[in-house]
């Protein structure tokens, strides 16, 4: 089970106002005062923003276009590579612009006609209760900082490029977006920390680290594989099981690698019935018959 504060760098707010964003030592703009600052500004931005306003614009520097420039070109071609069918179809009819950073409000205007979503700002951590339960409002939380530019094809926490070319490109396939409906709709319905964690366990293996076999070869469908430079290269030598959604919920794994265990369902239609069918009836009672299940 991971730990979810492990995936963003925590966010604090002082007695006087003041925005700061906790880059941990390891971090590749921790000794970039410039780019802490810059960190501290955007989410700042996030923080004072009130649902109905206006999604607040961020004004990039040309380092961060760059970033998303060179970043967007690899993935782009590692989809072709590497991404399932209905994901290249959804990214298609997304259109995402490779030349430049997209503003939030761009993203939701593009995909709301697609599927409904829309892109509201995160300052970094969104609890999870928030974070999923919004998806039964298909509203995704995202952030709006990009990389440091030192290591434009890695991230230890998820930016920008992870939220929107990661997420956006799957959530834009109306099949996908549904799954992720009847997560929010199951949040509604889980009053359990342990059933809460139980469902972002699974989201995490098939939503954000989910292959797919297609034309004899394993696809990828996950966000944190189609934004990732690195995993999307090494994803095919992972250990391959079926889709498990008691073994999904139970695993334990650590983040800070490649994952070396995935779940490949057979077919677009196997993930809409087995993990959607799992997210439309789980409650709180079903990590107990899980254990029952593994005990």
């Amino acid at each position: 089970m991971f730990t979810e504060a492990q995936l963003y760098s925590p966010v604090t707010r002082s007695g006087e106002g003041d925005v700061t964003v906790h880059l941990s030592d390891e971090h590749p703009g921790v000794h970039d005062p410039d780019y802490r600052t810059r960190r501290n500004a955007i989410a700042a931005q996030a923080l004072d923003y009130t649902p109905g306003n206006p999604v607040p614009r961020v004004e990039y520097t040309d380092e961060e276009q760059r970033v998303w420039q060179i970043v967007s070109a690899e993935l782009a071609r590692k989809h072709q590579q590497h991404a399932c069918t209905e994901v290249l179809e959804a990214s298609a009819r997304l259109a995402l612009p490779e030349d430049h950073i997209p503003q939030l409000d761009e993203v939701s205007a593009a995909l709301t006609p697609l599927t409904g979503f829309s892109y509201v700002p995160a300052a970094g951590l969104v609890p999870l209760r928030e974070f999923f339960g919004s998806f039964a409002d298909r509203i995704f939380h995202s952030t709006q900082y990009i990389r440091h530019h030192s290591a434009p094809l890695y991230t230890p926490e998820p930016d920008a490029i992870h939220e929107i070319i990661g997420h956006a490109n799957q959530i834009a396939s109306p099949r996908f977006a549904a799954i992720y409906q009847t997560v929010g709709d199951a949040v509604a319905r889980l009053h359990t920390d342990t059933a809460l964690k139980f469902l972002a366990d699974v989201f995490w293996f098939s939503l954000e680290f989910g292959v797919v076999r297609e034309h004899g070869e394993v696809r990828c469908y996950g966000a944190g594989l189609l934004s990732s430079y690195g995993e999307i290269e090494e994803f095919r030598h992972a250990r391959l099981r079926p889709l498990d959604v008691v073994a999904m919920g139970t695993a334990t794994y650590d983040i800070t690698h490649y994952q070396p265990e995935l779940y490949c369902a057979e077919s677009v239609s196997e993930i809409e019935d087995v993990i959607g069918g799992f997210f439309a009836t789980m409650n709180d009672d079903t990590p107990l018959r899980a254990a029952a299940e593994t005990g």
